[in-house]
């Protein structure tokens, strides 16, 4: 599938009303795009053979002072920022293995500590720092420094898998990068992001922004909605090479004006950045050096998103059709769903017919026997949803005992146990239905759950269950502080959900799985856990 002729041909747009219409698909979803994905502002930029095709921004970086987004506007684009760490490990080190002994030293109580490519590709079998950082009683809006950081990754005694054996998204992974590549050269992370990756690449405004209170030119992120209003988001945690970057859409253009640029070289940074990885089995990898490798449309794409609380952003390049795509909102919206939508309309792609629909014998509530986490599927119109990542899946390819999206296959073994491949994780886990599922909590003494748990594994860090007014809250507890009360959600007998809506790093780690374990009748132990930060043993105090 081609880009459509219009694209090829199209003048350039490096202005910022937008005037040029290259394609009447493209150019109505750029237009939509405020109205699509409501708030304070955005910006868009479409690169093709290396010109600007659009480059065009809307609303205002701070509605309260009244400044306008521009293309020169600087953003706080997150997790994109994984890759330019990547990138300049890459550009600094002969050989990434020579910051393994530094990164040792910074987790000294485990035995087998991952190297550095097992971080970079996601493979370190680390618990993500922002979800235990919740469990040790983190304020939601609280202050999270270098000196919280280190003192939770210190803390790590054990891993959730082997490292290169499978995929779990992990941030400290690539803090633990730039704190070692700062270690190696004596040089702080901000000036090795200038000499090796921002003036090469032209990038004119780009710094590294670690403190997310503020922009050094105003620029917000905001929360809310349009029902509720928007109100400018509180972020106190300092960032470095897992989400520090910030740039201008400009920037942003010039990275990718770089990446085609050098294409033709074997050994440019992004060509390495984008080489194929796998698992230390030989089995593809999805992630690799700070970037996405998935399928879109038909297309090889590598890509990545950035998110904190009032911040969304989304890059994708498609190396066969010299195309890249950069989203960026000051508000909550999906930013990837905008991007992927750009590059559907970039290629021509007519829209998704619908599917008919199938009876499937996958719906209910299952625990997952390897780590205990729960896992739902519901009917979603001629879809199932999966609630089990942060995020739902829609599971889209679907008969009555199996169903897939690409990422993740069920398949029913028997009436009350289903195996789940995850596709891109290297991963084969299996799911028993939960009983008791429709007793409500009233129907059984709940202050029998209720007490103080603590985990050994994390400094005796601790859960407190409590009931209040026959309803049943947990809350954590430890080094960082006292966390909120949540009231629990019950999914089946001795499985519950404490939901996480709002934490340090916008809404992950999603909801807690509370699985209560008893023995001879009387709870003893929790096993909680969530995707990023799995099976983790609470015990009665």
């Amino acid at each position: 599938m081609k880009l459509i002729g219009h694209l090829r041909q199209a003048k350039i747009a490096y202005c910022h009303d937008m005037s040029v219409s290259f394609s009447p698909a493209l150019d109505a979803a750029i237009r939509s795009l405020p109205q699509r994905y409501p708030g304070p502002g955005g910006a868009v930029a479409i690169i093709h053979r290396g010109e600007v095709i659009t480059r065009h921004s809307w609303g205002y970086a701070n509605a309260e002072r009244r400044i306008p987004f521009t293309p020169a506007t600087l953003f706080r684009m997150c997790s994109i920022t994984k890759q330019f760490t990547c990138a300049a490990m890459l550009a600094t080190t002969p050989d990434p293995s020579t910051l393994n002994d530094i990164i040792a030293a910074r987790l000294p109580l485990l035995k087998e500590p991952p190297h550095a490519h097992h971080l970079a590709h996601n493979q370190s079998g680390l618990r993500d720092y922002w979800a235990v950082a919740m469990l040790h009683g983190a304020p939601i809006e609280g202050y999270f420094g270098d000196r919280e950081a280190e003192r939770v990754i210190r803390g790590t005694r054990s891993l959730h898998f082997e490292p290169g054996t499978s995929y779990s998204y992990v941030n400290q992974n690539f803090r633990l990068l730039s704190d070692a590549l700062q270690d190696y050269t004596g040089r702080s992370f901000s000036e090795i992001l200038q000499s090796s990756i921002f003036n090469p690449a032209g990038m004119e405004r780009a710094i590294l922004a670690a403190e997310t209170r503020a922009m050094p030119d105003g620029t917000t992120g905001y929360e809310g909605s349009v029902s509720a209003g928007f109100r400018p988001a509180i972020n106190n945690i300092w960032w470095t090479g897992d989400a520090g970057l910030g740039a201008s859409l400009d920037d942003m253009i010039a990275w990718e004006r770089f990446i085609d640029a050098t294409r033709n070289d074997p050994n440019s940074l992004y060509n390495r950045l984008s080489a194929p990885i796998a698992f230390a089995n030989g089995t593809p990898a999805p992630y690799g050096f700070g970037l996405q490798h998935l399928t879109l449309h038909g297309k090889e794409v590598t890509a990545h998103g950035g998110a904190l609380r009032g911040w969304r952003s989304h890059r994708l390049h498609v190396a066969s059709e010299r195309l890249s795509i950069v989203v960026m909102f000051n508000h909550m919206s999906p930013a990837q769903n905008a991007a992927a939508e750009l590059l559907g309309a970039a290629l021509n792609v007519p829209p998704a017919q619908p599917t008919a629909t199938i009876e499937s014998q996958l719906t209910g509530v299952y625990r997952e026997r390897e780590t205990g986490l729960s896992a739902r599927i519901d009917p979603n119109d001629n879809t199932l949803r999966l609630r089990y990542l942060m995020l739902p899946d829609t599971l889209t390819s679907i008969t009555s005992t199996q169903a897939e999206n690409g990422a993740v296959r069920l398949q029913q073994l028997s009436d009350n146990t289903l195996r789940m491949e995850h596709l891109k994780e290297n991963r084969t886990t299996h799911l028993d239905l939960a009983d008791d599922i429709s007793p409500t909590p009233q129907d059984h003494d709940i202050t029998a759950l209720t007490g103080d748990y603590i985990c050994h594994e994390l400094d005796n860090a601790c859960i407190s269950i409590t009931a209040n007014g026959g309803v049943i809250y947990g809350g954590f507890s430890g080094m960082l502080g006292d966390g909120k009360m949540e009231p629990l959600q019950r999914l089946a007998h001795d499985l519950w959900l404490l939901p996480c809506p709002r934490a340090l790093d916008h809404t992950a780690p999603g909801d807690w799985t509370l699985s209560f374990e008893r023995e001879h009748g009387h709870v003893k132990a929790i096993r909680l856990g969530c995707w990023l930060a799995r099976d983790l043993l609470y015990t009665r105090s």
